[in-house]
């Protein structure tokens, strides 16, 4: 009997990981080696400890990231400066490999002053330095204005002006008859442009939550021209405070968490219908995402 030949097995190749998978990686292990430690009793640094789900979900979420790193709790000034170098890091990494979606001059940086004369270096909010001046120089108008101009982001992305040989490199676009007001042609002495207001909230207690609406709020009031991508960036675990600052629309884009399917995972592992359910709701409407849809998202 002739035996057949046999069918031609199919080649395992193996599927090297993505770069923003590798950079995701990379992000969830800077933060176990410099911000997500357990304590001696094995909660982790973004956990309430007092709340039992809270604990669990973060437990739940340190499981599925890799090996937990023990260690002492970072007072919480020191651990949102190192969770805001982590993101800061992370979207520098990141935005970078999209030029070819989204060209021009951008820089990533992180804020560590807080004043009005940070934003003021943008052009959409250029005026703010005249605002505060003469609210020194008048107390009914300082009284009137409060410090609602006094906005201050954790991490911008900024657009560098455009000079007129890159905006006419492919065809003669712009002369000295047209376009003399334009923001992003640099010939026309403006100042850089406030491409996106990033805020980092290593966990939002219910009070700092409203923190970072405000300050959108502030940004959306305060501007002349366009309006900057205006995001969040948190490591809460707990889904109902999430939906604190995440449900709703009118001032923040979009809340990102840095682990949105490892939370999914811990939160369905709780076995809590209402928490699936809130979760479930934040997702399905747009209004919760994973850290690695934010580049993509800021390229818009």
């Amino acid at each position: 009997m002739t035996n057949l030949p046999s069918e031609p097995q199919a080649e395992t190749l193996a599927v090297a990981p993505s770069f923003f998978a590798e950079a995701r990686r990379t992000f969830h292990a800077a933060l176990l080696g410099r911000v997500l430690f357990s304590n001696e009793r094995g909660i982790p640094a973004n956990a309430d400890s007092g709340n039992k789900a809270s604990v669990a979900i973060a437990k739940g979420i340190v499981g599925r990231l890799g090996t937990e790193i023990q260690g002492e709790r970072l007072a919480g000034q020191m651990s949102g400066r190192e969770f805001e170098d982590i993101v800061c890091s992370y979207l520098a990494e990141t935005f970078s490999q999209l030029a070819h979606l989204r060209p021009g001059l951008w820089s990533v940086q992180q804020i560590t002053t807080r004043n009005q004369a940070v934003l003021a270096r943008f052009e959409q909010y250029s005026h703010l330095v005249a605002l505060a001046k003469a609210a020194a120089r008048d107390p009914e108008l300082a009284a009137a204005l409060g410090n609602d101009y006094t906005i201050a982001p954790d991490i911008v992305i900024i657009r560098g002006l455009e000079s007129d040989a890159r905006i006419n490199s492919q065809r003669h676009l712009v002369d000295e008859s047209v376009s003399r007001h334009a923001s992003l042609r640099e010939r026309n002495d403006g100042l850089p442009i406030l491409h996106a207001s990033i805020s980092c909230k290593w966990t939002m207690r219910s009070d700092r939550a409203q923190n970072a609406r405000s300050e959108a709020l502030n940004l959306i009031r305060n501007r002349k021209g366009r309006l900057p991508h205006v995001v969040v960036v948190t490591g809460e675990p707990t889904p109902s405070r999430l939906s604190a600052l995440a449900l709703g629309t009118g001032d923040i884009d979009c809340v990102y968490h840095f682990a949105l399917p490892e939370l999914v995972s811990a939160v369905e592992e709780l076995d809590n219908d209402d928490t699936s359910e809130q979760l479930k709701i934040m997702i399905e409407g747009k209004r919760l995402k994973d850290i690695s849809d934010l580049p993509l998202d800021l390229a818009v």
